[in-house]
């Protein structure tokens, strides 16, 4: 098991659960799972050709990872009600940034 690995993938699930206990105690399960549930946006990988190559990086290249998302996910942080959504989409955005780096 790689560095890479361990960080991606602690990035993606031991990570949020530490941010949901620090800044949302009194709501840690569904912050937790709202983490969670933003890693549906890989979904788009499905729609790539190949589906997987290790080599590329989902940032710019994925729909859902493309710049114009991320704005759309910044612009989630300016509303209450959607501010913990748009901080869960831009977490699985940075934790591929950071998987870009070691390509």
């Amino acid at each position: 098991m790689s560095l890479q690995f361990i960080l991606h993938y602690g990035m993606h699930f031991i990570a949020p659960l530490g941010i949901a206990y620090l800044f949302y105690k009194s709501q840690l399960w569904r912050v937790y799972l709202i983490f969670l549930l933003a890693m549906l946006i890989d979904l788009d990988h499905l729609l790539a050709d190949p589906i997987f190559e290790p080599g590329r990086c989902s940032i710019g290249f994925h729909i859902l990872h493309r710049y114009i998302a991320i704005g759309f996910y910044i612009f989630l942080l300016f509303f209450k009600k959607t501010r913990i959504v748009g901080f869960a989409l831009l977490w699985h955005i940075i934790t591929d940034a950071v998987d870009c780096l070691w390509l």
